[in-house]
């Protein structure tokens, strides 16, 4: 049994300290929270132990999940690397590229386990279609919310786009050639809608678009692959898959939806598939992933370097914001 940890104990860490509650093989210790009325509130409502400093709950336990706000990870996760703990880390992982190569180096150094909490991994409509995406040569994201002033501190690059950014980069396996965006401020003082074309060695092109102040929410992305279309809701937890097949044009399927391509290249046949999607909460999945990669000795789900690529991807694009 590996004795757990949380730093935070805000919207998204109660929600962390609950989910660990259903992993096996965790045991919750207890939580930090600097605001002492939040604390105290968590403590009498979730009934686990309140710590008194970051210092003393990292004494206390195997495994440290850190879900403090961005700027306060790079200090979190080096105090808990140094004493040789294995740390599940919030996206972003840290507030800045730069960060995040030094926390590599302190983390190889520790020789211990780091996962970084791309929840959308472990989206289960996602995790329906990952099979079926191979190679794919064009893809488009759309990730819109409605407004909410949590997280307006930041880019929507940061507070959302990222997920996307991570999702690409873990199924397109070659290195970015070009990056163009653009931006529009809205109701805060960094864009709040964004769009994005990341172009890659292979010739696959991605563009994403997200935005905090849209009339309703929409979390999809569509992959195009040679002779395939995968479509994922991450929202509604929905996959669709069409793909085309070569047919024998004198056997064909009076009823079916076929293809055909012209000038002796033959016909396709068009095949529809709704992978059956198990319903799961993602967060448990993640943290059940990151207890199974330490209890195994297996690489991390996401690793820290997965955090890093997303980040120094995603600062490259704001970068490129005119705002």
């Amino acid at each position: 049994m590996l004795k757990i940890g949380v730093l935070g104990a805000g919207h998204l860490g109660k929600i962390h300290i609950k989910c660990i509650d259903q992993v096996d093989d965790f045991e919750l210790t207890g939580f930090y929270d600097p605001d002492t009325e939040n604390a105290r509130q968590v403590e009498n409502e979730l009934k686990i132990r309140k710590y008194n400093s970051i210092d003393s709950l990292i004494d206390d336990v195997d495994v440290v999940d850190i879900v403090t706000p961005t700027l306060s990870h790079f200090d979190c996760a080096v105090r808990s690397l140094k004493k040789f703990k294995h740390v599940f880390i919030e996206k972003p992982v840290v507030a800045s590229p730069e960060e995040a190569k030094q926390l590599i180096k302190i983390a190889r150094e520790a020789n211990v386990k780091v996962q970084v909490g791309h929840v959308e991994r472990f989206n289960p409509a996602f995790t329906a279609a990952r099979d079926y995406i191979n190679t794919p040569m064009f893809i488009e994201t759309h990730r819109l919310a409605q407004f909410n002033p949590r997280g307006t501190d930041v880019p929507v690059v940061l507070d959302l786009m990222i997920h996307d950014i991570d999702i690409v980069l873990s199924v397109v396996k070659s290195n970015i050639k070009k990056i163009h965006a653009c931006g529009v401020t809205g109701v805060s003082d960094t864009p709040d809608i964004a769009n994005a074309r990341i172009e890659f060695d292979n010739g696959c092109v991605a563009n994403l678009t997200a935005s905090r102040i849209s009339l309703k929410n929409m979390r999809k992305s569509r992959f195009f692959q040679k002779d395939a279309y995968i479509s994922v809701d991450f929202l509604d937890k929905k996959t669709e898959i069409i793909r085309l097949k070569n047919v024998d044009p004198s056997n064909i399927d009076p009823l079916a939806m076929v293809i055909d391509l012209g000038k002796g290249k033959g016909s396709k046949q068009i095949y529809f598939e709704n992978p059956e999607i198990t319903p799961i909460n993602a967060i448990q999945t993640e943290l059940q992933s990151f207890s199974n990669a330490i209890i195994r000795n297996l690489i991390p789900a996401v690793t820290i370097n997965d955090g890093y690529s997303a980040l120094d991807v995603a600062y490259k694009i704001i970068n490129k914001l005119n705002y």
